[in-house]
């Protein structure tokens, strides 16, 4: 993607990072290394950001994390307090990769095959490596306590408890128990913040504190450690000392001593384990942590660690999200040095630093020099201290639109468009300019022909039945092909499903960006795969394909499928219910991320998770499912719902009436919509649409015509079949409603 260098620039020399450049275009260079950062801890984050500002040329930069957005440590508090909202808390790990050109790949990594020089995958994935570096925290559980796994939460990872302290304030209990496992500076932190929220809701908490050792918060300074204990009782939170967690119950907690606890809400905020995969990896490890020397490569020259996961065996310090923070220029600068054979740097943490501890409401205790220091001035040093570290993450330079030259011939500055050309579906051809292309091209002649579908599937005579023929490409919309193969490979069957037939074979047409050969071997065994698998599980055979190399990565598919007889787009009644098998809003999401959006209260990440995982859904069994019944049936594509509807509705004197509130939405495709995103191919669905679809406006007209990628069904089904239709594909999985019915009519979509 393309960069502006001044603003870029700007933000490196902000976050104390000197580049030799102004940034490289990601995608312009072979690539020949691959760096896989395994962890969006903080050190990652900040080392993709650094990235962005000085990418190296040949050099694929990959992050693994499980989620689409990373909590920010210094802000938990203030969010379990109420005083930040979830999304201000978050680092948008997409957002953060599309501007560092990195591939995201959401998953978790069980083991490192270090001979192969491989990252193993939960998943089964196996990704390459030359260097990779590990930020993937600890974990704060207590294993060995009965019951807790199913019934207790842990502070770390941090994500999964801030999912679990939404999810327990949701229940709205009047008076909540909470038992809080450790009392360090964490758990009284959090006991604190805890209390605090809930009393600001109007609820009476009753929380205690539950430590096995004799003293309480040995990790800050005597005066410190007297406050926190006064704001305690103050608070009137429970301090437990020399106890022990026996079992965790469904609403309690037994202790060893033999006390029950009620609990509604139980978490261990007690020590720092490593996670248990690392013991598997053959690394020097210490309690669990990978032991990193001072330029912070572990006993595999490879291998480099950063964050709570690794011990700083050069100069031991306590876990704390500071060391992470200040480890990343050096990290950065390492990673680049290694694969340049340049000399490496030394990381050198400071041997204390100023701990400001938050006490629920807005005030804080601060903990060093042996200061007794407290008070609302305290956290808003602390507020700033986190609002501007996490502004490092908000606003990011957009990809530049090409200047149009100068002197240009009349027409170019529109055709090259007002903004950067969508992947998927976004980057077809409009309908009214397809429609001219095609217009010269023959009906079928042969007798077994029997019907042509568009520009894309075919129906052939074959036996006694029929077989489906149809074709599909994506160019890609992200730079991980795996992913983009399972995508792409829905897509191509999507026609098959929607005739009511099954796949048979496929023919794959890959088009890879330039890279060694080594390099290309494995992307194409990466596609191969991750293509294989979707389409073996639909039943149907990969035999082989066509590759070449070009700009950027595009994969298409040719799938035959097989059926007694054909279900047509046309075919529709008046009366039939319309059931759609698949939110809408793909199109807006995935422009909007390319656009590296921001807003208040959608976390684009999630959005855009949100969306891949509807576009990887297969619809062979929802094709099944209303194959018998169906009377006209298409999959939801380029073209939009508007269009494919209108499709259905050509030439016969039937129309549609959609109501809008059943219509079924991506997570923040509204949102999106309503600040003004779209698909690159959004214009010419409205355009070609234009005057044939009535009462929709504002973001619900967008939606209507928002290109999809891997959508849903479309089925037009008697009325009398439709909810028990519904209640089977919902029981399936499928987030499919009845958005309408056909009606009689002019050919066009009436919105109510």
């Amino acid at each position: 993607m393309g960069i502006c260098g001044t603003c870029t620039m700007a933000l490196a020399r902000a976050l104390g990072y000197k580049g030799e450049s102004e940034g490289i275009m990601q995608s312009s260079y072979p690539i020949v290394k691959d760096i896989v950062l395994v962890g969006g801890g903080h050190s990652h984050a900040l080392v993709a950001l650094m990235w962005a500002m000085q990418p190296l040329a040949g050099v694929r930069l990959t992050l693994v994390n499980p989620h689409p957005a990373a909590p920010y440590t210094g802000m938990l508090p203030g969010f379990i307090a109420g005083h930040y909202t979830r999304a201000e808390m978050m680092i948008d790990l997409f957002r953060l990769a599309r501007f560092a050109g990195a591939r995201l790949i959401l998953d978790s990594a069980v083991g490192l095959d270090r001979g192969g020089q491989q990252v193993l995958l939960h998943s089964g994935r196996a990704l390459p490596y030359d260097l990779c570096s590990i930020d993937i925290g600890i974990a704060s559980d207590v294993p060995r306590v009965e019951g807790f796994a199913q019934f207790g939460h842990a502070a770390k990872p941090l994500g999964d408890y801030a999912r679990a302290w939404e999810a327990f304030l949701a229940k709205d209990i009047a008076a909540p128990h909470l038992v809080l496992i450790g009392a360090g500076v964490g758990g009284v932190e959090l006991a604190l913040a805890s209390m605090h929220r809930l009393r600001a809701m109007g609820r009476a908490p009753q929380i205690t504190l539950v430590q096995r050792h004799a003293r309480a918060l040995n990790g800050v300074g005597e005066m410190a450690r007297a406050m926190l204990l006064a704001e305690l009782r103050a608070a009137g939170i429970t301090l437990l000392t020399g106890a022990e967690p026996a079992q965790v119950l469904h609403g309690s907690v037994i202790l060893t001593d033999g006390r029950t606890l009620p609990s509604d809400f139980t978490l261990a905020v007690a020590g720092a384990r490593g996670q248990g995969w690392l013991a598997q990896t053959g690394l020097d490890l210490v309690d669990g942590h990978i032991n990193v020397s001072a330029d912070l490569r572990s006993s595999d020259p490879s291998v480099f660690a950063s964050g709570d996961c690794a011990h700083l065996g050069f100069a031991p310090r306590a876990k704390a999200g500071v060391y992470a923070v200040r480890a990343a220029p050096v990290l950065a600068h390492n990673l680049r040095a290694s694969l340049l054979g340049q000399p490496l740097r030394r990381f050198a943490p400071q041997k204390d630093y100023l701990k400001l501890i938050s006490l629920g409401g807005q005030r804080a205790v601060a903990d060093k020099w042996r200061l007794p220091l407290r008070g609302a001035w305290l956290w808003r040093i602390k507020d700033k201290i986190d609002r501007d570290f996490m502004a490092k993450f908000a606003d990011y330079p957009t990809m530049a639109r090409p200047l149009v030259p100068q002197p240009a011939v009349a027409g170019l500055a529109a055709a090259m468009g007002e903004a950067p050309l969508c992947g998927g579906c976004g980057a077809k051809l409009g309908a009214d300019a397809l429609a001219l292309g095609l217009r010269a091209l023959p009906a079928p002649r042969r007798s077994d022909v029997l019907s042509a579908r568009g520009d894309d599937a075919a129906v052939l005579r074959s036996g006694d039945g029929v077989q489906v023929i149809t074709t599909d490409h994506l160019r890609s919309f992200c730079f991980d092909a795996g992913l983009m193969a399972r995508i792409a490979a829905i897509h191509a069957m999507g026609d098959v499903w929607a005739m009511g037939a099954a796949p048979q074979a496929v023919l794959a047409q890959v088009t890879l960006p330039a890279a060694s050969d080594a390099k290309s071997a494995q992307l194409l065994a990466e596609v191969m795969a991750a293509a294989a698998a979707v389409i073996t599980a639909a039943g149907a055979d990969l035999v082989g394909g066509h590759s070449s190399v070009g700009a950027e990565l595009t994969i298409g598919f040719t799938v035959t499928g097989t059926a007694k007889t054909a279900i047509m787009t046309t075919g529709a009644r008046a009366g039939d219910a319309l059931i759609l098998t698949k939110p809408l809003g793909s199109g807006v999401i995935m422009a909007a991320e390319m656009a590296l959006a921001r807003l208040d209260n959608v976390i684009l990440g999630e959005a855009v998770a949100a969306a891949l995982a509807h576009m990887q859904r297969g619809m062979g069994a929802a094709s099944a499912l209303l194959t018998p019944h169906a009377h006209a049936m298409t999959d939801i594509t380029g073209f939009g719902l508007a269009g494919h509807i209108l499709e259905m509705l050509e030439g016969g004197t039937l129309g549609a009436e959609l109501r809008a509130g059943a219509i079924p939405l991506m997570l923040g495709a509204q949102e999106l919509a309503q600040a003004g995103y779209g698909s690159s191919l959004l214009p010419a669905n409205l355009a070609a649409h234009a005057g044939r679809v009535d009462g929709a406006a504002g973001a619900l007209a967008s939606l209507l015509h928002d290109p999809q990628t891997a959508g849903g069904l479309l089925a037009a089904v008697p009325i009398e079949r439709a909810q028990d239709l519904l209640a089977q594909l919902r029981a399936g999985g499928d987030e499919a409603a009845i958005i309408g019915r056909i009606t009689a009519g002019a050919a066009r979509i009436t919105v109510v």
